[in-house]
Protein backbone atom coordinates (compact mmCIF):
# COMPACT_ATOMS: atom_id res chain seq x y z
CA UNK A 1 0.00 0.00 0.00
CA UNK A 2 2.93 2.45 0.29
CA UNK A 3 4.20 2.19 -2.44
CA UNK A 4 0.92 2.92 -4.21
CA UNK A 5 0.23 5.64 -1.74
CA UNK A 6 3.42 7.37 -2.41
CA UNK A 7 2.86 6.92 -6.23
CA UNK A 8 -0.99 8.78 -6.10
CA UNK A 9 0.53 11.27 -3.83
CA UNK A 10 3.38 12.01 -6.23
CA UNK A 11 1.01 12.66 -9.13
CA UNK A 12 -1.67 14.53 -7.61
CA UNK A 13 0.86 17.24 -5.87
CA UNK A 14 3.51 15.74 -3.46
CA UNK A 15 6.18 15.95 -6.37
CA UNK A 16 5.94 19.37 -6.93
CA UNK A 17 5.31 20.51 -3.06
CA UNK A 18 8.37 18.24 -1.93
CA UNK A 19 10.32 20.09 -4.84
CA UNK A 20 9.03 23.49 -3.42
CA UNK A 21 10.43 22.47 0.35
CA UNK A 22 14.10 20.94 -0.91
CA UNK A 23 14.55 24.44 -3.83
CA UNK A 24 13.69 26.28 -0.61
CA UNK A 25 15.61 24.68 1.65
CA UNK A 26 18.64 25.07 -0.98
CA UNK A 27 17.89 28.94 -1.18
CA UNK A 28 18.17 28.78 2.06
CA UNK A 29 21.06 27.25 2.26
CA UNK A 30 23.30 30.17 -0.10
CA UNK A 31 23.45 31.73 2.93
CA UNK A 32 25.91 30.14 5.65
CA UNK A 33 23.61 31.32 9.27
CA UNK A 34 20.78 29.50 7.14
CA UNK A 35 22.18 26.25 6.75
CA UNK A 36 20.11 24.52 10.22
CA UNK A 37 17.20 25.89 8.62
CA UNK A 38 17.67 24.93 5.07
CA UNK A 39 18.42 21.33 6.14
CA UNK A 40 15.04 21.15 7.75
CA UNK A 41 13.50 22.52 5.12
CA UNK A 42 14.68 19.95 2.70
CA UNK A 43 13.86 17.34 5.45
CA UNK A 44 10.51 18.15 5.32
CA UNK A 45 10.58 18.20 1.85
CA UNK A 46 11.34 14.45 1.47
CA UNK A 47 8.74 13.64 4.01
CA UNK A 48 6.34 15.82 1.83
CA UNK A 49 7.10 13.59 -1.30
CA UNK A 50 7.08 10.05 0.00
CA UNK A 51 4.94 10.08 3.46
CA UNK A 52 3.45 6.74 3.22
CA UNK A 53 5.24 3.60 5.30
CA UNK A 54 7.21 6.34 7.55
CA UNK A 55 6.78 7.30 10.91
CA UNK A 56 7.86 10.90 12.71
CA UNK A 57 10.03 9.86 15.09
CA UNK A 58 12.07 11.91 18.12
CA UNK A 59 15.73 11.70 17.76
CA UNK A 60 18.69 12.03 20.55
CA UNK A 61 18.46 15.61 20.39
CA UNK A 62 14.92 16.07 20.95
CA UNK A 63 14.86 17.88 24.74
CA UNK A 64 17.65 19.83 24.16
CA UNK A 65 17.01 23.72 25.35
CA UNK A 66 18.48 24.58 22.14
CA UNK A 67 16.50 22.01 20.12
CA UNK A 68 13.42 23.89 21.77
CA UNK A 69 13.83 27.57 21.19
CA UNK A 70 14.93 26.83 17.56
CA UNK A 71 11.88 24.96 17.24
CA UNK A 72 9.58 27.71 18.68
CA UNK A 73 11.57 30.37 16.42
CA UNK A 74 10.81 28.19 13.45
CA UNK A 75 7.20 27.63 14.57
CA UNK A 76 6.74 31.29 14.43
CA UNK A 77 8.45 31.98 11.65
CA UNK A 78 7.91 29.09 8.80
CA UNK A 79 6.08 26.56 11.21
CA UNK A 80 2.62 27.83 11.70
CA UNK A 81 1.90 28.35 7.47
CA UNK A 82 3.39 25.02 6.53
CA UNK A 83 1.00 23.07 9.14
CA UNK A 84 -1.98 25.21 8.30
CA UNK A 85 -2.04 24.53 4.90
CA UNK A 86 -1.30 20.63 6.08
CA UNK A 87 -4.35 20.87 8.10
CA UNK A 88 -6.62 22.84 5.15
CA UNK A 89 -5.53 20.63 2.82
CA UNK A 90 -6.21 17.48 4.81
CA UNK A 91 -9.42 18.66 6.03
CA UNK A 92 -10.48 19.23 2.19
CA UNK A 93 -9.43 15.48 1.92
CA UNK A 94 -11.22 14.14 4.82
CA UNK A 95 -14.48 15.22 3.16
CA UNK A 96 -14.44 12.75 0.29
CA UNK A 97 -13.96 8.51 1.44
CA UNK A 98 -10.97 7.81 -1.18
CA UNK A 99 -9.59 10.93 0.08
CA UNK A 100 -9.15 9.64 3.92
CA UNK A 101 -5.96 7.46 3.62
CA UNK A 102 -4.07 11.06 1.66
CA UNK A 103 -6.00 13.46 4.38
CA UNK A 104 -4.89 10.91 7.64
CA UNK A 105 -0.33 11.41 5.81
CA UNK A 106 -1.05 15.47 5.70
CA UNK A 107 -2.60 15.61 9.36
CA UNK A 108 1.24 13.02 10.45
CA UNK A 109 3.31 15.93 8.31
CA UNK A 110 1.95 18.18 10.70
CA UNK A 111 4.27 18.01 13.62
CA UNK A 112 6.87 17.77 11.40
CA UNK A 113 5.91 21.24 10.14
CA UNK A 114 5.17 22.98 13.44
CA UNK A 115 8.99 21.75 15.32
CA UNK A 116 11.35 19.52 12.70
CA UNK A 117 14.71 20.27 14.70
CA UNK A 118 14.95 17.00 16.82
CA UNK A 119 12.61 15.06 14.77
CA UNK A 120 13.94 12.65 12.27
CA UNK A 121 11.58 10.63 9.66
CA UNK A 122 12.00 6.82 9.71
Amino acid sequence: MSFLGNLIWLIFGGFLAGIGYVFGGLLICLTIVGIPVGVQAIKLGWATMVPFGKQIVPNENAGKPGIIVINLIWAILFGWEIAVAHLVHGLILYITIIGIPFANQHFKLIPLALAPFGRDLR
